[in-house]
């Protein structure tokens, strides 16, 4: 009898922790299941009813109808979408690569033992991030008028004024430098949280070796900071491609002839195709190409990173 009690204690322990384990696992679902369920509604659903609605026609007020690849064969075939393209890379490049540059070379002047007054210098440059960037468009609006600063500084240099909000060329320089004063402060602090971490005693050790500053920089900084570069890489890559305020507040709304041949970007075609002409189903279409766009300047930057730090793997 006494052998029979002891076996099914036993036995009913690994039940009662088994239980106990399942209980725990139980509560720290429950305590992350709200990341999930708004995840859930608000990310995850809009993803998957946009690409479920690529492939409809629907104005948001008559029954959808089902099209198959329609949509997106009136995108790609549609002109005004190459260019809205062809803007956002332009801009894109010009936009964001001299803005990590001078990111770096600030984080860099920030970060020497000789510099005075960093945390003021924190504060200020980072300001721009803070701002609206409707409150932004609107001052370089009036920076880039007709007769604004823009054109005054060009007439101190004797030099002719520019269409900033009609050109070409004009339109993408202005927004571009909208891009710049914005991010550039926001990119310095993450290259600055990098140069902190960078222990001194290598660059005490590679001042003892002879290096200078320059060797310091390329052997030491750089490598280094590499980690932080590949996420300001990527993370202004997708922004550039989700441009739409600067230009849709800077050339006043979307729809006007100067901003789809000057300055319409990929969401600008988008938001256009949807609340203008009510497309919904192509506005949806245009969203999933962004998307893939998206993946594909993602992935290249990652090897472009990749190859440039000297990893050859993958």
């Amino acid at each position: 009898m006494a052998t029979t009690a002891q076996t099914s204690v036993k036995t009913a322990v690994p039940k009662r922790r088994l239980s106990e384990r399942k209980r725990d696992n139980l509560f720290a679902y429950l305590f992350i299941s709200p990341f999930f369920i708004i995840f859930g509604i608000f990310g995850l659903y809009p993803i998957l009813f946009t690409i479920y609605l690529s492939f409809f026609k629907w104005d948001a007020l008559n029954p959808m109808k089902y099209i198959g690849l329609q949509n997106y064969q009136f995108v790609l075939e549609d002109s005004i979408f190459w260019t809205s393209f062809s803007n956002t890379l332009l801009i894109s490049v010009m936009g964001t690569i001299p803005q990590l540059i001078l990111a770096l070379l600030i984080a860099i002047f920030l970060n020497s033992a000789f510099t005075k007054f960093k945390q003021v210098f924190r504060v200020l440059f980072f300001m721009p991030n803070i701002t609206s960037i409707v409150a932004v468009a609107l001052v370089f609006s009036a920076i880039y008028s007709n007769n604004g600063m823009g054109n005054w500084l060009l007439d101190i240099f004797g030099l002719d004024a520019v269409a900033w909000n009609s050109g070409w060329w004009g339109v993408k320089i202005a927004i571009a430098t909208m891009i710049m004063w914005r991010w550039t402060g926001y990119n310095m602090v993450i290259y600055l949280s990098g140069l902190q971490s960078i222990p001194a005693d290598l660059y005490e050790a590679a001042r003892i070796d002879g290096a200078g500053r320059f060797q310091q920089m390329i052997h030491i900084t750089l490598p280094l900071l590499k980690p932080f570069i590949i996420f300001t890489v990527m993370m202004s890559t997708i922004g550039s491609l989700q441009l739409f305020t600067e230009p849709y507040v800077f050339l006043g709304q979307s729809g006007t002839s100067s901003l789809r041949s000057e300055g319409i970007t990929m969401v600008n075609y988008l938001y256009s195709e949807a609340f203008s002409n009510s497309f919904f189903g192509t506005a949806a279409a245009t969203a999933v190409i962004l998307l893939v766009f998206t993946i594909m300047f993602s992935m290249i930057n990652m090897w472009a990173s990749n190859k440039l730090g000297g990893d050859t793997e993958g």
